[in-house]
């Protein structure tokens, strides 16, 4: 397949008429797993602060550490906030060829008197 006109992730054509389109863009998660990942995203980043700071070593090495800490929590952000731009402009850039693909099925007619 063409990778200008296959959609990653559709499961084919969906016909109305004589037109095909793209489905829609897949819904994001729900409330309660958005609410898990805050959940879960807290719960561990306090743990690691506590154990960080209840270690028994010098203030040097927990310095050390905390910053590191909050190094790859920064750096998680910033990495998730990448993919997902990336993945809206690879989704906004397929459904785009897409559409261009269906206008110019829709405007060709391969039994018109010009064609035959």
């Amino acid at each position: 397949m063409s990778t200008r006109t296959h959609v990653p992730g559709a499961s084919g054509p969906q016909t109305r008429g004589m037109t095909t389109r793209t489905p829609p863009p897949a819904p994001p998660g729900s409330a309660a797993f958005f609410v898990q990942a805050v959940i879960s995203f807290a719960v561990s980043s306090v743990a690691v602060v506590l154990g960080v700071l209840y270690l028994p070593v010098d203030e040097w090495v927990r310095a050390f550490l905390a910053l590191g800490v909050l190094y790859v929590i920064t750096s998680t952000f910033t990495l998730a906030k990448c993919v997902r731009d990336r993945q809206e402009t690879q989704t906004l850039a397929g459904r785009v060829d897409q559409a261009r693909l269906d206008k110019l099925l829709a405007e060709h007619d391969p039994y018109s008197p010009q064609n035959l």
